[in-house]
């Protein structure tokens, strides 16, 4: 990171393309809008949850740090969003989760079948938004992108309940469900403002970089936060059975009958060790080490701005990557 550069907090960054933010919001509200009562109601519901609506900001910030003056950012970001939004819905329910940003999860409130067929159509929406924007790198940029995390849920289905999963499984399946879409927010605002293919990639690994390393603190957090502070349960990944970072790092070290109880934990899930799982993690220095891999990849995510112009929004996007391991949510 430049050592001039002066971080901004988050109500900064968001000042800082507040305009441009707010017609997301309105063309979301307008393109939400359904003949269907119930897609009304449970997208209205998901949409204004509490999200800080990061990727379409990366969007944003990445077109204005490249000087563009066009209007195309505004539907990417608010398609960006439609994906991030639908792949919750899905997510919430084959987690059977039931708390999400400290409210109740769609699917607790209205079911899982009209969760599913909601995020359908937000998908099948995105897609008739993306082919308005005329232009095929931006097709095929968003058409892989969905196409990648779905094949990310999957892996992590296959992951869950399995105590054997290492490292390099792990850090493929984050990059998959949860990168790629940072990866391709950055990507696009690069795309429509006419950067050099150079340009493009580097924006589009600090997206990578700044995604994994977001999932990381997500990771991490699920042990060292308290469910107020998280807006979801503390322990969600243990009793679904997901074998994170945390998990995988404490088994290293562990003694043998502690890694039997992760171990078991993760085939059955549940969350009836959390306490005691919980020690080993912080005993064994698992989330102090996921913590440094975070911030790794924060840097690496930094690195690649060295392709941007000095700017406030270059310095937006430094901020929002420092600020994604610093946070308690």
């Amino acid at each position: 990171m430049p050592e001039k550069t002066t971080l901004m907090d988050f109500n900064a960054v968001s000042e800082l393309v507040k305009d441009e933010m707010s017609e997301v919001d309105a063309l979301i509200i307008k393109r939400l809008s359904s003949d269907i009562a119930l897609v009304n109601q449970l997208g209205y519901y998901i949409i204004n949850s509490g999200g800080k609506r990061l990727r379409p900001l990366l969007l944003v910030l990445v077109a204005k740090a490249l000087g563009y003056k066009g209007e195309f950012h505004i539907n990417l970001a608010a398609i960006i969003e439609f994906i991030h939004t639908a792949t919750l819905l899905h997510d919430d329910v084959v987690d059977k989760s039931d708390l999400r940003r400290g409210n109740e999860t769609a699917n607790a409130l209205f079911g899982n079948a009209a969760s599913v067929l909601v995020g359908d159509y937000l998908y099948s929406r995105s897609f008739q938004m993306m082919v308005e924007v005329e232009n095929i790198n931006v097709m095929k940029v968003l058409s892989d992108t969905t196409n990648t995390i779905a094949e990310g849920e999957v892996m992590q289905l296959m992951n869950c309940n399995d105590p054997d999963t290492n490292l390099e499984s792990y850090l493929d399946v984050i990059h998959h469900k949860t990168a790629t879409l940072f990866e391709a927010a950055c990507r696009l605002g690069a795309i429509i403002s006419g950067a050099n293919l150079d340009t493009e990639n580097a924006l589009a690994r600090y997206g990578l970089h700044l995604g994994n390393a977001f999932q990381l603190v997500d990771d991490a957090l699920d042990y060292s936060a308290d469910a107020e502070q998280l807006g979801k349960n503390v322990g969600d990944d243990l009793a679904e059975g997901k074998p994170t970072m945390p998990l995988i790092l404490a088994m290293q070290l562990a003694t043998a009958s502690e890694q039997e109880m992760i171990k078991n934990a993760i085939t059955e899930g549940g969350l009836e060790h959390l306490t005691e799982i919980t020690g080993v993690i912080r005993s064994t220095g698992a989330l102090e080490q996921t913590m440094a891999y975070a911030k790794e990849e924060i840097e690496r995510a930094n690195s690649q701005l060295a392709y941007l112009p000095d700017s406030a929004f270059k310095e937006a996007l430094i901020s929002i990557a420092e600020l994604s391991v610093n946070r308690s949510n």
